[in-house]
C-alpha cells in the first residue's frame, strides 16, 4: 500500500466525534467502532467523560460495538474513562502498531470491513486503520476551551506531510459490503 493511501481517511468529519451519528455509522455499514481516547473523546488532561460523551456513547452503542484503544499508558486515566463509559479498552497500543487493534477486533467478533477506526491523528489512528483494512474516520480534536486558541502543531504537520505525499485529506469513496 502506498504511503498516501495509508494516510487517506475514508471519512473526515467537520467537528468532534460527537458529530458521528448512528445514521452516519449505518450509512457506511459499520457495526463496530474502535475509538482513540486522547483528544478524540476527551481533552488530553481530562480524567472523566463529559455528559455529552456519555450521551453519545449511549446513542452509538445502540447500533455499533465500541472499544477504546489508546496509546496512553495511564491505567488510572484511560481505565477510569473506559469504566465510566462501561466500555472495554486497551492502553499502551503504540499505534500505528496493529497488535491491540487486532485484539479489539477479535473482541468485537466482527469482520474488519464492518469496523471503523475513529481518531484525531493521521499518523497513528488513520494509518493503523488503513493497514488493517478498516473504515477510517478522522475527527477534529477535542481540547480544553483555554487550549482552543492554540494551534495543533503535530496535527498540522501530519496534514501537511500527508498532502505532500499525495493524500487529499478528503474522503475517498470505498464500497462497503452490507
Amino acid at each position: 500500500m502506498k504511503l498516501n493511501n495509508l494516510l487517506q481517511p475514508d471519512l473526515i468529519l467537520e467537528g468532534s466525534v460527537l458529530s458521528l451519528t448512528p445514521d452516519i455509522i449505518q450509512q457506511y455499514g459499520l457495526k463496530g467502532l474502535v475509538l482513540d481516547v486522547d483528544e478524540t473523546l476527551v481533552p488530553i488532561t481530562t480524567r472523566t467523560a463529559s455528559p455529552e460523551l456519555e450521551d453519545w456513547v449511549a446513542q452509538v452503542r445502540t447500533c455499533a460495538a465500541l472499544w477504546l484503544v489508546s496509546n496512553n499508558l495511564s491505567e488510572t486515566r484511560i481505565g477510569g474513562i473506559a469504566r465510566s463509559l462501561n466500555l472495554p479498552y486497551y492502553l499502551g497500543a503504540a499505534k500505528p502498531s496493529r497488535r491491540k487493534i487486532r485484539a479489539a477486533l477479535e473482541g468485537m467478533n466482527l469482520p474488519v470491513h464492518q469496523v471503523g477506526m475513529v481518531g484525531d491523528r493521521l499518523f497513528t489512528d488513520v494509518i493503523v486503520g488503513n493497514r488493517l483494512g478498516m473504515f477510517t474516520i478522522l475527527v477534529e480534536p477535542i481540547v480544553h476551551p483555554e487550549d482552543a486558541l492554540r494551534s495543533h502543531p503535530i496535527r498540522n504537520l501530519e496534514v501537511w506531510v500527508s498532502e505532500v505525499l499525495g493524500a487529499t485529506i478528503t474522503p475517498k469513496h470505498r464500497k462497503i459490503d452490507p
